[in-house]
C-alpha cells in the first residue's frame, strides 16, 4: 500500500508538472502569434495526449537516453509519425523516471502506430544489441491516453481553447 501510495504521488505530480508546461508553451505560442492568425484547419475533434512513463536504472541511464534519442525517437519518428511533445526526467527517493508526452490525431491510429513500431525490425534488433551490452535499460512501463476536458485552457492538438 506504501509504494502504491509513493507511485500515485508521484505520477500525479507528473501530470501537474505536465499540466503546467502544456499550458505554459501554449500561451507562449499565442503570444508569439499574431492575433488574427487561425490554424488552416480545425483541429481534430477526437485528438488526444498520450503520456509515457518508463522505469530507467542509474547505472545504465546514459545508454537508455542514448538509445531512445538516437534510435527509437528516429524510428518513431521518421516511419511511423509519433508527434513528441516533451521528454522529462524525474527522480524520487527509489527511482528515477523517463516521462514523454505524445500527441495523436485519435485512439486508432495511436494503437496502430505503436504496434508497427513494436513490430519494427530494425528497432527489435536494436533493443537486442543494447541489452546484450548493457543489461535491461526498462523496468516498469507506465501508460496513460489523456483527453482533454470540455474546460481544459488547452486543447488536443496544444492549442488554447476559447
Amino acid at each position: 500500500m506504501i509504494r502504491f501510495r509513493s507511485t500515485l504521488k508521484r505520477v500525479l505530480s507528473t501530470l501537474l508538472a505536465i499540466g503546467a508546461l502544456v499550458s505554459l508553451l501554449s500561451s507562449l505560442r499565442l503570444a508569439a502569434a499574431p492575433a488574427t492568425a487561425r490554424p488552416e484547419t480545425p483541429p481534430p475533434s477526437d485528438a488526444i495526449h498520450q503520456l509515457r512513463i518508463y522505469e530507467i536504472f542509474e547505472h545504465n541511464k546514459a545508454a537508455f537516453h542514448e538509445r531512445f534519442r538516437a534510435h527509437a525517437m528516429r524510428i518513431m519518428r521518421e516511419r511511423y509519425g509519433f508527434d513528441f511533445v516533451a521528454l522529462w526526467e524525474t527522480q524520487s527517493d527509489d527511482r528515477t523516471e523517463f516521462v514523454y508526452l505524445l500527441r495523436w490525431p485519435d485512439a486508432p491510429t495511436m494503437k496502430a502506430q505503436w504496434t508497427a513500431f513494436m513490430a519494427d525490425e530494425e528497432w527489435k534488433e536494436i533493443k537486442r544489441r543494447t541489452a546484450a551490452v548493457h543489461g535491461q535499460l526498462v523496468g516498469e512501463i507506465q501508460e496513460r491516453v489523456l483527453q482533454p476536458t470540455a474546460y481544459s485552457p488547452v486543447s488536443a492538438t496544444g492549442t488554447a481553447l476559447p
